[in-house]
């Protein structure tokens, strides 16, 4: 993740550079998102690309390069995200042709540089004299950019030489636009597919939420009856509610084959060949680094000290799950009186949940309106850091659902600040995410504060009716805004280590799945869930019973993910250019390891799997699953000490959020949690308690 500020960006750009009017080339803490168009996208880069190459040659010819020489170097990544962050970040929330092929057009051009950039032998050579003088204990924060910096050289190739230096640059340049296209290719096959209905019996249990916004999406069609598109909250709410069998299955079917050989749009912009090619040119690469696997390659930035020990990982929650797992599918196919299918599975679970707990997801939507949601995220926040989060104006948004707001310290003065993009809309990549805007960097006696992008696809307002979430909506929003806190909250002054930056890649997501815990305890439930008209709290009742919705049915969950982890890594550890991907051969074999649910044979699962073979996650899906463990235990502190023990609380700040990358990952949990951490806490909060059965 290259996560840059846009602090000091002006000292390397060219000074007469923004009269020439693009947007992206004005100096200025925020991008001026209004006035940027695709056509600025292409001399933007090539402006910024050459001034970062011009100072990248001042830097080589640095005879004694000292502390305040990693600042200047420092600064080179700020000013090239500056530019080229915005235009990514448009592309993922608001792609259209033109900006799509600008984007395209520039990604060798940013990919070139960086590659340049990773072989720079030179730069590779200052950086190796400066580690003594780093290393005298008084700059630990120096020595751990310096450690990284070197890794990062390694892994991009810098000790290569000639015919295999030129082999790496071009993987690396065929890897960006393959893994581009995998991304575009999901979002074009998402918002292909729409279902329009006439019948209203056809959509029977289907939420109302939902049918009102499929009308006013038919209307604008000129259509009569509904229209529903596949965006997740459609899909979702589809599977778990639709009463109809046949509706449920050509959703799942769309859903599940987007961007194949198969299902409604079979062949159009096919991912299938992408994975192919993604996984040869990967292990290649890995091979030229001097790895056996990429699965080894990976890990050279995570906590896990090898493949063995995250495949026993892997398998050793496999077996502790699988035969609790295989207990709930039993439950669930005796409650629906017949096997089940795919398409089956989260609407009688939902059905049951009901029956059992007296619970329906959609029942709390009206307690858990999003403006109050936010209101009393920010309010935990506040009350756990001593913070104060408040909306403000930002000088320019790229949509008007677009939000901002700022955090302060109790003395008024400026944490950082961020960007909410909450709903669902055509041309936005699916999914919820953080990303940096500004990172903090304070890299020559001028504190620039970070900024982030806080991205979600929640059903949007409908007239007066706010957008309503369901409560797993609510727990993905305290999920993302724990990235955003570790974004912002950071006290390194270096980009490249300061908030999500530099952290092991199976560590990033403490802070996200930490703070999920909140939205489940009672005490924070009994004032967040309100209902929207009436502003009545969640009944007494239903705020016990979900207390023990968390445990229901949490081992299909957990052996879900554990399908898509192990699948993911083995996939990259095991590749071979003799025996191919075997993509068919080891989800199959996976599936039998530590699957229960059979799926039906037109299943593309991997042509959809963006965050493998288009995002970071490539052999490091098991990151969350490892994440979860650190968050479960780390949670465990405040069980202890009390949910908003300041000292605690405090503790977590310092040890956690404060450190970034600048620290390693075990070090920080081990100072806040006072040992390692312990993989029971998990099973004991997904109230997985069976003895582990070895197979």
């Amino acid at each position: 993740m290259d996560d840059r500020s846009d602090g000091a960006a002006a000292a390397h750009q060219d000074p007469h550079a923004h009269q020439n009017g693009n947007p992206l080339l004005v100096p200025g803490r925020l991008p001026e998102f209004e006035a940027l168009r695709a056509e600025h996208v292409e001399p933007a880069i090539n402006d910024v690309l050459a001034a970062q190459r011009a100072a990248l040659e001042r830097a080589e010819r640095a005879v004694e390069p000292t502390l305040d020489w990693l600042r200047e170097l420092e600064q080179i990544g700020t000013a090239i995200h500056r530019v080229w962050g915005p235009v990514s970040h448009l592309n993922s929330v608001l792609s259209s042709p033109a900006l799509r092929d600008a984007f395209n057009r520039c990604l060798p051009l940013v990919t070139e540089f960086y590659t340049d950039l990773g072989q720079n032998e030179a730069l590779y050579l200052r950086y190796g004299s400066l580690a003594p003088l780093a290393a005298d204990g008084q700059h630990p924060v120096e020595a751990q950019l310096i450690a990284h910096a070197l890794r990062d050289f390694r892994l991009s190739g810098v000790t290569l030489t000639g015919a295999a230096r030129e082999r790496f640059r071009a993987i690396m340049q065929q890897l960006a636009a393959l893994q581009a296209r995998f991304e575009q290719n999901l979002m074009d096959a998402t918002d292909a597919f729409q279902h329009h209905e006439l019948d209203r019996a056809a959509l029977a249990g289907v939420p109302d939420a939902v049918l009102v916004r499929a009308r006013a999406l038919a209307a604008e069609h000129g259509l009569d009856g509904w229209l529903l598109r596949l965006d997740a909250p459609t899909y979702q709410s589809v599977l778990a509610h639709a009463e109809s069998p046949a509706l449920r299955a050509r959703f799942y079917e769309a859903w599940v084959t987007r961007a194949s050989d198969q299902g409604p749009n079979a062949g159009r912009a096919d991912n299938g060949p992408l994975i192919h090619e993604i996984l040869a040119l990967r292990h290649e690469s890995a091979r030229l680094l001097g790895f056996k696997s990429f699965a080894e390659l990976s890990l050279a930035t995570k906590m896990a000290d090898s493949p063995e020990r995250v495949i026993e990982f892997l398998r050793d929650l496999g077996r502790r799950s699988k035969t609790v797992a295989e207990h709930e599918l039993a439950v669930l196919t005796e409650y629906a009186g017949r096997p089940l299918e795919p398409w089956d599975i989260a609407f009688y679970s939902e059905r049951l949940r009901q029956e059992r707990l007296r619970l329906a997801e959609e029942e709390l939507r009206p307690y858990f309106p999003l403006p109050r949601v936010l209101d009393g995220l920010f309010s935990i926040v506040n009350r756990l850091f001593d913070l104060t989060i408040s909306p403000a104006r930002p000088p320019s948004v790229w949509h008007s659902a677009v939000r901002y707001y700022e955090i302060r310290r109790r003395d008024g003065s400026l944490v950082g600040s961020f960007y909410t993009d909450l709903y669902a809309r055509p041309n936005k990549r699916g999914g919820a995410w953080v990303d940096s805007c500004v990172s903090r960097a304070n890299l020559g006696g001028r504190l620039e504060t970070p900024v982030a992008y806080v991205v979600c696809n929640f059903n949007s307002p409908v007239g007066e009716t706010p957008s309503l979430l369901t409560h797993t909506e609510a727990v993905t929003l305290f999920h993302e805004f724990g990235h955003t806190l570790h974004h912002l909250l950071t006290e390194v002054d270096y980009p490249s280590l300061s908030g999500i930056n530099g952290v092991a890649w199976d560590a990033v997501e403490l802070p996200s799945q930490f703070l999920e815990n909140f939205v489940w305890r009672p005490e924070v439930l009994a004032s967040l869930a309100r209902h929207f008209e009436t502003g009545a709290p969640l009944p007494q009742d239903k705020l016990d019973t979900m207390q023990h919705s968390r445990t229901f049915l949490a081992a299909l969950s957990m052996v879900r993910q554990l399908e898509f982890a192990l699948f993911d890594f083995r996939l990259h550890h095991e590749y071979s250019p003799e025996r191919g991907a075997r993509v068919e051969e080891i989800l199959a074999d996976v599936r039998r390891e530590v699957s229960v649910v059979q799926v039906p044979a037109f299943n593309r699962f991997p042509n959809t799997f963006a965050h493998v073979f288009g995002g970071g996650y490539a052999a490091g899906y098991y990151s969350y699953k490892w994440a979860e463990v650190l968050a479960a235990d780390a949670f465990g502190a405040f069980d202890e000490a009390g949910l908003f023990d300041r000292a605690t609380a405090d503790r977590f700040r310092r040890a956690i959020l404060a450190v970034g990358g600048s620290r390693n990952a075990l070090d920080a949990f081990v100072e806040f949690r006072g040992r390692p951490p312990e993989l029971d806490a998990l099973l004991r909060q997904s109230g997985i308690s069976a003895p582990a059965t070895r197979q």
